[in-house]
């Protein structure tokens, strides 16, 4: 590696750490600088992986005044999402590198769809009961998006913002505080995965960690000032982002 690849590599790591803090997508800056440096494509995706966990735990620990008292409800979340998170590395490592092409843009599409509508059903759902909500749906969905980021990470906090505003009816800085936590939950169990089996460009990993931590405290402090809709809005333009990306790749 070149002192100039560690340079871009560390700057994209604090973007990677700062947008997966406020709205996730981050692997979307990371991977695609990794690529174009020559690294391949599951090296490039198992390297990031674990270089981003360190960021990622650093972004739900800038939200935790805003998950204050939901430790047991986040438990039992974190256990669908590392579940998940385990069926995804096994699908990164079995199949075709670029099996994914063709189904994350229509997945990160819907998640938008749903961040957008999200407002409009809440109102609709408020003259509802609060258990008349399919909430059996958040823990497998909860689950398959663990699958979706353990194979894959970007734009699983997107997806999680999606589902979780439709089903929980609380604010959008809470919905993003239980986001960081699960995402976190991925990345970890992903990353200790990638660690045994798969291969990985350690210095990648290093300048990752590094950076993304300095991005996730700067994530943090920013997201949290923002108001529910300035951070809808840029939900979905880095949704838009995210899907040009995978669609032009």
């Amino acid at each position: 590696m070149t002192w100039w690849h560690g340079v871009i590599i560390a700057i994209a790591g604090v973007w990677a750490g700062t947008i997966n803090t406020v709205v996730g997508s981050g692997t979307l800056v990371t991977f695609p600088v990794l690529v174009a440096l020559g690294y391949p494509p599951v090296t490039a995706t198992t390297s990031n992986a674990i270089g981003l966990v360190p960021g990622s735990i650093t972004g739900a620990y800038g939200y935790r005044a805003e998950i204050a008292g939901s430790a047991r409800r986040l438990a039992r979340w974190s256990v669908a999402s590392a579940l998940g998170a385990v069926g995804g590395t096994a699908l990164l490592l079995s199949l075709p590198e670029d099996a994914f092409e063709t189904i994350v843009p229509f997945l990160v599409g819907l998640a938008l769809l749903l961040v957008v509508v999200q407002p409009l059903l809440t109102r609709r759902l408020q003259g509802t009961r609060a258990d008349a909500r399919p909430r059996w749906l958040l823990m497998p969905l909860i689950f398959l998006i663990g699958v979706y980021g353990g194979y894959f990470t970007a734009a699983q906090g997107i997806l999680l913002v999606g589902v979780m505003g439709l089903l929980l009816d609380e604010p959008l800085q809470r919905l993003n505080g239980y986001k960081n936590v699960l995402a976190a939950v991925v990345n970890v169990v992903a990353g200790a995965v990638y660690a045994v089996v798969a291969p990985i460009s350690w210095p990648v990993v290093a300048i990752l960690a590094v950076s993304s931590t300095i991005g996730g405290l700067l994530g943090a402090r920013i997201g949290r000032r923002l108001s529910p809709t300035v951070l809808r809005v840029v939900i979905v333009v880095v949704g838009l982002i995210a899907i040009v990306r995978l669609v032009l790749e």
